[in-house]
């Protein structure tokens, strides 16, 4: 299998795609949107970009089969599943209100083999395949160098529907907007990944998130020198619904503060 060509395949429909949304986002009104749950929104947009990168990424990988977002397609393989969410934000893109993103993972079993983020708005491809380092928009890129988490710059994200951990959350929240350079909300758990592994921000946290929002982002993640776990430090953060990263320096602190908070 050559990782190269797959990934350099799934970044031209990935790209293809992330077209239709930019297009279709000139003309989209709020009346066309859909609620699948509270808060949670999906519109005609979601399901035809799946349509297509389900298309475009069963021609570069036959066998593979598919955990995605909005379904439109169900059919898992024993060995190798696209795992894809069509527009990551979609909040955010049915208010025209960037980031929303791409993301599309490659996983063999539970190994992730490569990632792509594409955040749309600015046409920013984040991409890693096993072996290589991470890349945006073909530019080598690293995690920060920022060794403590008092000169960090951190995001999280809100749930949507699940508030049942809502007050350690709130918890944890105030301590970093005390003991940090700050705490940033984008709405796209994708984006805030990609962020971290090109040192826009040094470290993010989240939970109630699933798997096709943080495969790729987590993978391109460790591809530039970070580090990925799940609150409890159980290495479930694919499918564990909650996400440590940040870079290597403040890993470790910062995983014990979130822990020490969301875990209680």
């Amino acid at each position: 299998m050559d990782l190269k060509i797959i990934c350099e395949e799934a970044i031209e429909f990935v790209r293809q795609t992330g077209t239709f949304i930019a297009r279709e986002r000139t003309k989209f009104t709020i009346d066309k949107v859909e609620a699948k749950g509270k808060h949670n929104f999906v519109s005609y947009v979601d399901k035809e970009a799946e349509k297509l990168l389900i298309e475009g990424l069963h021609k570069v990988l036959p066998e593979a089969g598919f955990i995605a977002e909005e379904e439109t397609i169900k059919r898992q393989d024993k060995n190798y599943n696209w795992v894809i969410d069509p527009l990551d934000g979609t909040t955010n893109f049915i208010h025209g209100s960037p980031p929303y993103a791409i993301s599309v993972a490659l996983m063999k079993e539970q190994s992730v083999l490569l990632g792509i983020v594409y955040e749309i708005a600015m046409s920013e491809m984040f991409y890693s395949y096993k072996g290589t380092p991470a890349y945006l928009n073909d530019k080598e890129i690293h995690v920060s160098p920022t060794d403590e988490v008092a000169e960090s710059l951190i995001a999280t994200g809100f749930p949507y529907d699940n508030f049942s951990r809502m007050e350690s959350f709130m918890d944890s929240l105030k301590h970093f907007f005390l003991h940090s350079h700050g705490v940033r909300r984008l709405g796209s758990a994708a984006t805030d990944l990609a962020y971290v592994a090109c040192g826009r921000y040094d470290a993010f946290y989240e939970y109630n998130l699933n798997p096709w929002d943080v495969a790729a982002g987590a993978f391109i993640v460790q591809q530039a020198g970070g580090k990925v776990d799940d609150f409890g430090g159980g290495n479930n953060y694919i499918f564990g619904n909650e996400i440590v990263a940040s870079n290597s320096a403040i890993f470790d602190e910062f995983h014990r503060k979130v822990n020490e908070f969301m875990n209680v």
